[in-house]
């Protein structure tokens, strides 16, 4: 408050109660407000009003009496305090008037001891603002080193834009797994350094970069498949028995390692049963005498393939052959024991929030906005997901890396698996 006292009464500021509009429109225009001319004396005045928080003093706002035909607007009569009668959250009512962002950055890097004030380059156009503003207070130069912003594609990294999705409940809040806050891309099983390092890749460039996301869930890929567990799911809608003759009558349990060449991750137990689970999809690829590869058990051949009145697969039948060779197979086949201890899960995979790559300046983001962005598949998982936690990362074989969202309660409730993106566009956007 003294610096804006001082700056009025050097001529260097002056108190001004034009209407909003019409002072944003006398700006684009080059047009000098009637208030420019005041006497010191009569802004000094309208100061105190400002203080107050009068009626008079909030139709009111100081701007630093610059250049009002500088091409560069940000140096037209900037605005450099306004009354802002609602309380403080930390000293309540004890004061009316507040500086502005644009004056306060400035006088707060130099008195602060900043050297060099890193700024997006979105800024650069108020650059001048910012000198010509420790020129006028008196304050030592800071130097503003520039680089680029980092845009993604088909993202809103708008707090403001995002704030819409909040309030009109789009997503369930800020660490959504669809939002681009480090919330919601850790939620969604980024690993913090596979962050630190793409943005260490990045470098402090000045070009302006529109960076696809499959870079970085690449760079996340590759820090979590040596060392993440892995665990069979098999999808709920159509899925299909088969039954192996000479399965075991009684089943048993063997127990093997959750990742094959890394021992951290420990062991799971396996059932072994007479009928197992397999997904629709693999049922259906599959031919009358074909021999096929059973992961973590052996080979079976087909012997039979049941189907109803459409065509649909019901049942399967076949017979193990054990020392059947693997390299032989086309089919490496995920499977479930048919026992009770199987688990319900709900797998969700996200989808971008907008269907434009690069919103433009003057389009509006709703207009674009994805009207699917979160797809849920039904699936039974292996008994071993009991006991997962949350924040769990884990290969589901053949199906891609999850993270565990919501773990075991009860048989009742399924665990939430979300789908991590792996660097394949498809995986990322349809």
């Amino acid at each position: 408050m003294e610096m804006a006292e001082s700056l009025i009464l050097k001529g260097k500021a002056y108190v001004d109660d034009t209407p909003r509009e019409q002072m944003q429109k006398e700006r684009m225009d080059g047009i000098e407000s009637k208030c420019r001319s005041n006497s010191v004396e009569k802004n000094i005045e309208l100061w105190r009003e400002m203080i107050a928080g009068s009626e008079r003093g909030l139709q009111c706002c100081v701007r630093g009496k610059l250049d009002m035909q500088d091409p560069n607007k940000s140096l037209r009569d900037p605005v450099y305090y306004r009354c802002n009668p609602i309380p403080h959250h930390r000293i309540g009512s004890k004061y009316k008037v507040y500086p502005t962002y644009d004056f306060a950055c400035p006088f707060v890097d130099a008195t602060e001891g900043i050297t060099h004030a890193l700024r997006s380059s979105e800024y650069h156009d108020r650059n001048a603002q910012y000198y010509r503003i420790l020129e006028d207070v008196g304050l030592r130069k800071v130097q503003i080193y520039e680089f680029s912003r980092l845009n993604m594609v088909y993202t809103l990294l708008s707090k403001r834009k995002l704030l819409w999705f909040v309030q009109n409940g789009k997503v369930e809040g800020w660490d959504d797994p669809r939002f681009p806050t480090v919330q919601g891309i850790v939620r969604r099983g980024l690993k913090i350094e596979a962050l630190i390092q793409f943005i260490l890749e990045q470098g402090a460039s000045k070009n302006l970069n529109l960076m696809e996301w499959d870079k970085l869930w690449t760079i996340n890929k590759k820090i979590i498949d040596p060392v993440c567990p892995r665990h069979t799911a098999v999808l709920e809608e159509k899925r299909v028995l088969l039954t192996l003759l000479d399965g075991p009558e009684k089943p048993f349990v063997q127990i093997i390692p959750r990742h094959k060449k890394f021992e951290g991750a420990g062991t799971k137990a396996t059932t072994f049963t007479k009928r197992i689970w397999l997904d629709n999809a693999d049922a259906s690829s599959i031919s009358v005498d074909e021999e096929v590869t059973l992961m973590d058990w052996g080979n079976a051949i087909i012997k039979e393939i049941g189907k109803d009145n459409d065509g649909e697969i019901t049942h399967l039948t076949g017979v193990l052959h054990l020392d059947g060779s693997v390299k032989t197979t086309k089919l490496k086949l995920t499977w479930l024991p048919e026992i009770d201890e199987l688990v319900n899960l709900s797998l969700l995979e996200f989808n971008y929030l907008i269907t434009k790559k690069k919103l433009e300046e003057d389009e509006d983001f709703l207009d674009v906005l994805n009207p699917c962005t979160k797809i849920e598949t039904s699936a039974l998982g292996d008994s071993n997901m009991r006991n997962l936690k949350r924040g769990e990362i884990l290969q589901v074989e053949r199906k891609g890396y999850f993270i565990c969202d919501v773990p075991f309660v009860r048989p009742s409730k399924p665990i939430v698996l979300l789908a991590i993106p792996d660097g394949r566009q498809q995986t990322t956007h349809r």
